[in-house]
Order: C-alpha cells, then structure tokens, then sequence
C-alpha cells in the first residue's frame, strides 16, 4: 500500500513555492515507520511537516539530516506554520540553530537553549515561546497527530536563495496583513476605487490580475490581457480583490477601461474620462471611441456619491516604450491629469515590464521605495507628467508565468499599499461636508 502525504493539494503548492517552485518528496511517516529521521539522513534538503488537529507547524533544513550523536555546526533553517487549509497565510521565522538528534529525538539548539524538539516516539513537540510567539501560532497541547519528512527536490544552488525567499515571504506577510485590514478613513467610502489608465498594451489587465493573484495564492486571469493594437478592454470594468477562494471582498476595488490612443477616434474617448472619475459610468458599460456617454444614456449615473467616484488614478506605462511616446499621447496624459487634479484625485504612475524587479528586490526589503526611485527613467516620467518620483512606482506584473513569485508579489503589494495610503492622505484633506454629509441622493 502506498503511503502518503496528509497535505492538502494547497497546501503542498504553498510549500512548494515557498522554496522556489521545487518538488517535495515524501519519505518518512511516523504512523509508519519506526525510526523516523533515520531514513532522512543522507537525503539532502528536507521539510519536516507536524500535523495538529488544525495547525500545521513545519521546519526547513537546507542540507542533511544531522547524524545522531554527531555534533553540527548552526544553520540557517526557518520554521513556518499556518492553519489546516489556509497555507496561504502561512508565517515563517528564521531559525539559526544547532540541529542534533537524540534518542530519535530532532532537536534544535540555539546558545543552549532548546527552540524546538519533535519526538515522533510521544508524539511529542515542544517550541520555545518566543519562537511560538513569532509563528503567531498557540497550540494548545503538544501532542501531534502525524509527522511526515519530506525532501526537496529541485531547489537552487544559491546558498543565500533560502534566506531571501524567507525575507520575501516575511514581508510579503506583512503587507498582507496590512492591506486586509485597510479600511478607508471615511466612513462614507467603503471601497477604495483605483481607475488604471494607460496606451494599449501597458500591462493594465495584467496589473489588476496580478494584485488578485497575490491575495489568491494561486494565479488568476478574470481581467483579459491582449498585446494587439487595438484594446481588448471594450468594457468599463470594476474588480472586487477577494482574500483567498472564499474569503471577503477587501476594502479597495480595480477598476479597467479602454487603452489610450495618439489616434482620435480610437481607444478611450477622452470625453469618458471625466464621466468616470466622477462615479457617473457603471460597472460593464461598453465604450465606444466615436460616442462618449452622456447625460443622456440610460446607464449613465446622475447623483453618483462619494464612494462611487474614483479615488486613486493609476497611470500605466511600458517603461521600454517612455522615450518613444508621441507627442500627442503626452498631450492626453497631461489633458487627463488637469481633470484628476481639478476633481483632487489622488494619482500614481504604474512603470511595468521591469524584468530586474525580482533580482533588486533580492538585495533590499527594507527601502524598497527608495531602491525603486533612483532609477532615470522614473525622473524622466517625473518631467513628462509633471507627477513627484515618489508617487512613481515600477511594478512587474504576472504575464506568462504558471506559478506565483513571492518577490514579484512582494512588490505589487507594496505598491498597492503606497496607493491606498496616498488616497487615505487625500481623503483627509477633503472639506468635511463632502466626507461626512454628502451621500450623492436627493
């Protein structure tokens, strides 16, 4: 009989990816065998997965099981835990220890003290509370229902890949735990609404996909992406981002629209956009380059209220083709800024196709603003809209990938963040009879 895993097919993914897309190898159950880390050594990087009735508690050990008795020298391994189906939300910790086995025993030590012991012989395992407290997991009881080892297959030769896919979750962690607990600071606005606006091509799509991907934890592709010349976008389109397969619906929306075009008559009518900012176009609307919606359509909305309107304006530029916009594509940019500013929309600039994203976020988390803003093409956008370096952001969105990347999401993430932050600095500032009176009724 085939023995397997007590993962869940989600939840091996996660494990999976948080090592770099690799391959997990089952090769030890402590419901079946005996001597259980006996048969890890010798077998390279591992995972040892501790099942409890809802938690699961896990450790990686970059190289070979240690041989029992021998002494070893500390490593840089990392603990993570997350709840049964939720490996999503998973948490990770460093963890630079020594690691022994003793009588079956796998024990890590860290200047004598024991952080983590797994017994599979009792069922057993005990944590130091300041390693329980980091995991933000509080298990009650310590006896365990299975233990499993694992090796891992595939990972990268880079002695450092482990440390820096560990940081990249870290934050990625927490920018996700601050954006699902985001509310707006008005209370007549519900969601924040961020209109994406940019040539044909820009990565507008692919940007709001990419956002929804990251809360996901899988990647997804509701808004349709097209490379033609002409826009696949033809609807006017707002997107919920929802916090796992069933979670709720978070407290900022996407919204898509037609790309712009140097051409009239084709693309996004400029005469919509200020109908859009205003909250008068609804969700599905279809546009058309030749007619631009008036008061006079039956869709369009007449009384649209506070938190209908748009909030945030995200201009989306291919950062390969800034030195090669026309003249007249600067002249709509700089037209559909006058009107964002005149309505006192907060706005960004979204510089995608940066395909060094991953490797410089490799080398700095902590200042990743400040790593993004020395670049000469952020001052060159500066100049050409007119719009401060430090609301211009590069992004890298999901394009052709099968599997998530906890470097690209950390930055998309942290974008959003700095949009949402931005709007909340708006809101603030705006007179009080619209934020607390204002509804849009008669």
């Amino acid at each position: 009989m085939a023995v397997t895993t007590r993962l869940s097919w989600n939840e091996e993914r996660s494990l999976q990816k948080l090592l770099g897309n690799v391959s997990l190898r089952l090769l030890s159950k402590s419901s079946v065998h005996e001597h259980l880390f006996n048969n890890c050594q010798l077998q390279g990087s591992t995972i040892t997965v501790v099942y409890f009735s809802n938690i699961i508690i896990g450790v990686f050990i970059p190289g070979h099981y240690p041989i029992a008795t021998e002494l070893s020298e500390p490593i840089s391994s990392f603990c993570f835990s997350f709840q049964r189906h939720k490996a999503t939300e998973m948490t990770t910790v460093v963890l630079e220890a020594e690691v022994k086995i003793i009588s079956g025993e796998l024990i890590f030590c860290s200047f004598d003290q024991k952080m983590l012991s797994i017994d599979p012989s009792k069922a057993k395992l005990s944590m130091h509370r300041s390693l329980s407290s980091k995991l933000k997991m509080f298990y009650s009881g310590n006896t365990f229902c299975e233990c499993e080892v694992f090796r891992v297959e595939g990972i990268k030769d880079d002695t450092t890949y482990v440390s820096k896919v560990t940081r990249a979750a870290k934050h990625m962690n927490q920018l996700l735990e601050e954006l699902r607990a985001f509310k707006p600071n008005v209370d007549l606005i519900s969601e924040i609404r961020i209109l994406l606006l940019g040539p044909v091509g820009s990565g507008k799509s692919s940007f709001i996909n990419s956002v929804r991907s990251a809360f996901q934890g899988r990647l997804t592709r509701q808004a349709i992406v097209g490379s033609d010349d002409t826009s696949i976008t033809e609807q006017y389109r707002t997107y919920s981002v929802k916090d796992g397969n069933d979670g709720k619906s978070l407290a900022f929306r996407l919204c898509d629209s037609m790309g712009l075009h140097e051409k009239e008559g084709v693309g996004l009518c400029m005469d919509d956009i200020p109908h859009i900012l205003k909250g008068c176009v609804p969700d599905r609307y279809e546009f058309s380059p030749h007619k631009p919606i008036t008061p006079y359509d039956p869709a369009f909305i007449t009384s649209p209220s506070l938190k209908d309107r748009i909030h945030c304006v995200a201009y989306v530029l291919d950062i390969k083709s800034i030195s090669n916009l026309s003249s007249k594509m600067v002249a709509k940019f700089k037209q559909i800024q006058k009107e964002v500013l005149k309505c006192g929309i907060a706005c960004v600039v979204l510089l995608t196709k940066m395909g060094n994203c991953s490797k410089t976020l490799q080398e700095n988390f902590s200042n990743m603003d400040k790593s993004m803003t020395s670049q000469s093409q952020i001052i060159q956008v500066s100049k050409l809209l007119d719009i401060p370096t430090y609301n211009i952001f590069m992004v890298e969105n999901y394009t052709s990938e099968l599997e998530l990347d906890p470097f690209k999401d950390t930055l998309i993430l942290f974008v959003l963040r700095q949009m949402l932050r931005l709007v909340n600095d708006m809101l603030e500032d705006m007179p009080l009879e619209e934020t607390e009176g204002k509804t849009g009724k008669e």
